[in-house]
């Protein structure tokens, strides 16, 4: 266990340096103005659109990291320069505002979302989701494709409700678990798991999978997407690059991706 967990340390490390390397490369001008962005991965389809209308706007583009909210939470503990951090719950961005690597009063509770049960979309499967449906009746011999349900957001969401459901125990044993919540949708998509369990807004994203049903919202905790500037930034946009994720124009490109926005548009 130490030995892994010093890996993941190095690795993260190596993960802050290498992004370090990258961004001394552009001329100090051009970095001064450049957001780096360190987002879960479920919002790369929003954030793209949001940071191809913040450039149309005149801005830089924004550098944008997508990865699992806990790769990126202990990369920014490892030194990765990232300007600001969008988590898929609220417990990782606690984990680094209470090891002081955010600045608590930019803090703001950007986005909720579903999670829902998916089958390539080919597949021929129903289910109404309740207690003890037959989930592993409906998996036969196949996986269950999750994100990694001890640290990823997603899985834990996606855990938490199959055990509030009593269906946990029957379905352990054929969890395929992914580094992140759009891996686990891959496994779906190319049909090397029949089911997985994701966010709504990645399985509208795809058209290779289909929505078999949706968890009632009181299976899990709700799911909350705040952001926060890093403690770190010395960007000079950085914060503007926040507040205009809370503007009109970036809140109908998160609903057009299904998100709910949690608040309230601002003039920018």
């Amino acid at each position: 266990m130490r030995t892994r967990r010093s890996f993941g340390i190095r690795f993260a490390a190596a993960i802050g340096c290498m992004v370090a390397m990258l961004l001394t490369a552009v001329p100090a001008s051009q970095a001064a103005a450049t957001v780096v962005v360190f987002a879960a991965a479920s919002l790369k389809n929003a954030l793209d659109a949001i940071n191809a209308s913040w450039q149309e706007e005149g801005h830089q583009p924004a550098t944008i990291s997508y990865a699992a909210s806990s790769a990126l939470a202990k990369q920014i503990e490892g030194g990765a320069p990232a300007d600001v951090f969008i988590s898929a719950d609220l417990d990782w961005m606690k984990y680094l505002s209470e090891r002081n690597l955010t600045r608590p009063d930019t803090e703001v509770q950007l986005l909720g979302n579903r999670i829902v049960l998916i089958a390539a979309k080919d597949l021929t499967a129903e289910t109404t989701i309740a207690p003890n449906f037959p989930l592993a009746g409906l998996l036969d011999d196949g996986r269950l494709a999750m994100a990694d349900v001890k640290a990823v957001p997603a899985g834990k969401y996606g855990k938490a409700a199959l055990e509030k459901l009593g269906v946990w125990s029957s379905v352990e044993g054929k969890v395929a678990q992914a580094e992140n919540v759009r891996a686990a949708l891959k496994l779906v998509a190319t049909g090397e798991a029949p089911l997985g369990i994701v966010y709504k807004t990645d399985a509208v994203a795809d058209p290779e999978v289909k929505i078999i049903a949706t968890f009632p919202e009181d299976t899990h905790a709700p799911i909350i997407y705040p952001a926060a500037l890093a403690a770190s930034s010395n960007s000079e946009d950085a914060a503007k690059f926040l507040d205009y994720l809370k503007s009109a124009k970036a809140r109908s490109l998160f609903e057009e991706q299904g998100f709910t926005v949690l608040v309230p548009a601002s003039a920018n």
